[in-house]
């Protein structure tokens, strides 16, 4: 009797392995090509008109990712409850999400439009950008901007697209929009030489064609619904904004520190620091990215087994989550670490540049592991409704990165220690995120 339950267990533990690949694969290219938009648009913009190009997409970015982060917030937010109650047997309320996050996908959608092209100028000028880096900033914006009702539906529509068991087409989708960026990225910034706005374009019509596919995959699924009730409206929405902060603030929170880092740098190590961290931010967004894609690929399962109440998969799955972001972590420094001295020569960048490159990206390999644990536990969080660590993961980092900024280069340093603080911050991220993790375990 002991070997045929131990049989059954061993063959469980195999099958969940293979849904974790089968959901964890395809969410890391998915993320990893994500995070490749803006450094296709740098790779192309940089080659063509040299550091004021790099520096100019890094600079406006952040305004960028703030409109896909609305996106992925609203989009995990109605995913995660859409798993949850279609696990616990009541579809009527897990359709409700469906429509919730339709109607809060449109909304925002021409919210985020009209603040883009309000508030750009002001915006960039917080960002540091001024002079020739504003005048191209505003350029690249402005088309962003317009197109921003593709990009936050496009991308809302990948969490749903993956909990309806299209993990694969969620990928296929996001690489059918790369490619097509990429070649528009060559014709309209190359060969038509339209810089900054050529490679927005690009962007936009990549993002079409990803948001194309994951409209047609949930109609093929019949998810496609927008009847809700406005009292069922109210309480959809409250439930998805709830969830939504987490992996909206986790969308953001590379953005965070690029923000913070350029506008530190600006004054520590001028243009040239920010054209350094431009190409190192750049590398590591794809590496960020990785590692979200494992505590979000493992989303879908996690909010299944929370809501099946079979807390021995939920515990297997967040040990998978880990041993394979700490494995993806340990890959990412050895490749980067020995090719850092091309990371600059990619992005057109100077030789100076490339050599502080180099020499600069090393201080944020070590922080990679503490990313990898923080991304993870925090997906972990709003995946099982545990919305309030997920909020302490998601901005303790960008808090600490501030304050740490404040203290150290004064005292030690100056530019050096504005590296030195990013690192140390997602270090202070990754021990809270093990306490909390602790905690919830014994409660």
């Amino acid at each position: 009797m002991t070997n045929i339950f131990s049989s059954a267990r061993k063959s469980s533990r195999s099958s969940n392995y293979r849904l974790f690949f089968h959901f964890v694969v395809p969410s890391i290219l998915a993320f990893a090509l994500s995070g490749v938009y803006a450094i296709v648009d740098g790779f192309f913009v940089g080659n063509s008109i040299g550091d004021i190009g790099i520096s100019t997409i890094n600079v406006a970015y952040p305004i960028v990712a703030l409109i896909l982060a609305v996106g992925t917030g609203i989009g995990m937010g109605g995913a995660v409850y859409f798993s949850i109650f279609r696990a616990e047997g009541k579809p009527k309320e897990a359709r409700e999400f469906v429509a919730g996050t339709l109607w809060l996908l449109l909304a925002s959608s021409v919210i985020m439009t009209a603040l883009a092209l309000i508030f750009a100028t002001p915006l960039l000028k917080l960002l540091g950008a001024q002079g020739e880096l504003l005048s191209l900033g505003e350029k690249y914006i402005f088309v962003m901007a317009l197109g921003s009702v593709l990009q936050i539906v496009g991308t809302g529509l990948i969490p749903m697209i993956r909990n309806n068991n299209g993990a694969i087409f969620a990928m296929i989708t996001m690489c059918s929009g790369f490619l097509t960026n990429i070649f528009l990225d060559y014709l309209f910034v190359w060969v038509f030489n339209g810089g900054v706005t050529g490679a927005a374009w690009a962007t936009i019509i990549g993002e079409v064609v990803a948001m194309i596919g994951g409209i047609g995959y949930l109609l093929y699924k019949k998810q496609i619904t927008f009847s809700i009730s406005w009292k069922a409206m109210k309480r959809v929405t409250k439930s998805i904004v709830r969830i939504g902060l987490a992996p909206f603030g986790l969308a953001l929170t590379p953005n965070f520190s690029l923000i913070l880092i350029n506008r530190f740098s600006a004054s520590y190590g001028g243009e040239e620091a920010i054209a350094v961290y431009a190409c190192v931010s750049y590398i590591l967004t794809i590496v960020y990215l990785v590692l979200q894609g494992v505590g979000d690929g493992l989303q879908p399962l996690m909010s299944q087994f929370y809501g099946a109440g079979k807390k021995e998969d939920l515990g297997q799955a967040n040990r998978f989550a880990y041993l394979f972001a700490l494995l993806l972590s340990l890959l990412s420094i050895v490749l980067l670490y020995v090719f850092r001295g091309s990371i600059g020569v990619i992005f057109g960048a100077s030789a100076t540049v490339t050599q502080s490159v180099a020499d600069t990206l090393i201080i944020f390999l070590i922080a990679i592991p503490f990313i990898a644990i923080n991304r993870v536990t925090t997906a972990s969080f709003y995946a099982t409704e545990k919305s309030t660590f997920a909020y302490l993961l998601t901005y303790i980092e960008p808090a600490a990165m501030l304050v740490l900024m404040l203290i150290l280069p004064p005292l030690f340093g100056g530019q050096m220690m504005i590296w030195w603080s990013a690192t140390c911050a997602r270090i202070l991220s990754a021990v809270l995120a093990i306490i909390l993790k602790c905690f919830a375990q014994k409660n």
